[in-house]
């Protein structure tokens, strides 16, 4: 570790290209703050009455609007026209801070739009090998014990442009935005199946949806005793209908495709169901022509959202590089940033508090000086498991032989490799390799 002074103070720089350490956040931020200030001088001039203080405000609505000046933060739409095919909604990670996605920001994929369901006359069925089948409505579901998590959703084609041989030029939306992290609050469904009674032989359940498609999934019968979850709210609210109004299944850590929406039956049996969509759409392919049979668990992974692709430094000085980073097998245990394109590396700060299988943001200061850069992270779960640098996991899981043109396409399934943002010495950003 090295102290490098400039006009800042003393500052500790513990990596390449002015990465400096976290401990600066970590308790020392007032003290930082203080060295780094920004803001103009407000001298002795008192503070002018601008319009917006001299007539009376907007009227409070039943419920609450955005600024008008926040309408650039929304999701992108792949088929904005609702035609008759698979619809995507992208959360803009690099517009949002935080942790909690907002509910109307969440991402969303709809295969066969999402079916306006009402409440009142929606079913959940228990059978299979169970001794007592059961049916619950939403009003018996609400009588049980309710708990809440904080958990992200991911789906398996999310970042799968990364696959491309040469880096996509295109936003932490458009690339990683088929993830979002909520706070979910329902019912355990092994307090359910306990109720109904799971047959010595049972070994699975299909869990089917009540969208026109009526998409099911296989899940071990393991998963659905541990910490899955029927999910009636998210964050404080009922279930967004594009997640799955008026109730879904909830699978922390797996991917988003088997956390099933507007949740109707599950089945227990002894066997998997092979149905279309894990058969086919994701059963990952390998370079040696091999798939997949199952791949359940989203991976250790990390990216970050500021600075990153759209956005330009205005100018030389401290600024903060944030990200988020999450693992669907436990807690987030370590967060590195490198600034020269992974010669040398520093630990990030966490924000707290750090939940198993959800979303943890990190931040680390960094005194850009105008030079090129090319910023990246890397994580660590609190199994041990670590985000693979690319060429790792080019070698083990390939890529695509032409670059990635329609981002709206899924060449393969759960990339998990470093993300990389390059700065150019005018302040622009970039997507690169390294």
């Amino acid at each position: 570790m090295t102290k490098k002074k400039d006009g800042l103070g003393a500052l500790e720089q513990v990596a390449g290209n002015g990465l400096m350490s976290r401990r600066l956040l970590l308790g020392r931020g007032a003290t930082m703050a203080g060295a780094m200030t920004f803001a103009n001088s407000a001298g002795a001039e008192p503070l002018k009455d601008d319009e917006w203080g001299r007539s009376q405000g907007i009227t409070s609505k039943e419920v609450d609007p955005r600024s008008r000046f926040e309408d650039k933060v929304k999701r992108t739409l792949s088929n904005p026209n609702g035609e008759p095919r698979t619809q995507h909604a992208r959360t803009p990670h690099h517009l949002l801070n935080g942790t909690v996605t907002p509910n109307h920001l969440h991402f969303t994929i709809v295969h066969t739009g999402a079916p306006d369901i009402d409440p009142a006359q929606h079913r959940l069925v228990i059978h299979g090998l169970v001794k007592q089948p059961l049916v619950f409505t939403l009003d018996k579901l609400a009588r049980y014990p309710m708990e809440s998590r904080m958990a992200f959703v991911e789906c398996g084609g999310n970042s799968a442009p990364l696959f491309s041989p040469e880096p996509v030029q295109a936003t932490c939306q458009q690339i990683h935005g088929l993830v979002s992290n909520a706070e979910w609050t329902g019912v355990r469904l092994s307090t359910l199946l306990d109720e109904a009674g799971v047959d010595p032989r049972g070994k699975w359940i299909i869990a089917e949806g009540a969208d026109m498609s009526a998409l099911s999934r296989s899940i071990p019968l393991k998963k659905a005793m541990d910490d899955a979850m029927i999910a009636l709210y998210q964050n404080g609210e009922r279930i967004m209908p594009g997640n799955g109004y008026p109730m879904r299944l909830m699978l922390p850590g797996f991917e988003g495709n088997m956390n099933v929406k507007w949740l109707r039956r599950i089945q227990v049996t002894d066997q998997p169901a092979m149905t279309f969509h894990e058969s086919r759409n994701y059963s990952p392919t390998l370079p040696d022509g091999k798939a997949f049979k199952f791949y359940f668990i989203n991976e250790v992974k990390s990216f970050i959202t500021q600075p990153s692709f759209g956005t330009t430094l205005k100018e030389p000085g401290y600024h903060e590089i944030s990200g988020v980073a999450y693992s669907g097998m436990g807690r987030i245990q370590r967060v590195a940033v490198t600034a020269d394109g992974g010669r040398t590396w520093a630990d990030a700060a966490l924000q707290g508090p750090v939940n198993p299988k959800a979303f943890t943001r990190f931040h680390i200061p960094w005194k850009w000086d105008g030079s090129p850069a090319v910023i990246s992270s890397r994580a660590w779960d609190e199994a041990g498991n670590v985000q693979p640098l690319r060429s790792e996991f080019v070698a083990q899981r390939g890529q695509t032989k032409e670059p990635v043109k329609n981002l709206l396409g899924f060449p393969n399934q759960h990339y998990n490799s470093l993300t990389s943002w390059g700065v150019a010495s005018n302040g622009e950003l970039s997507h690169v390799y390294f």
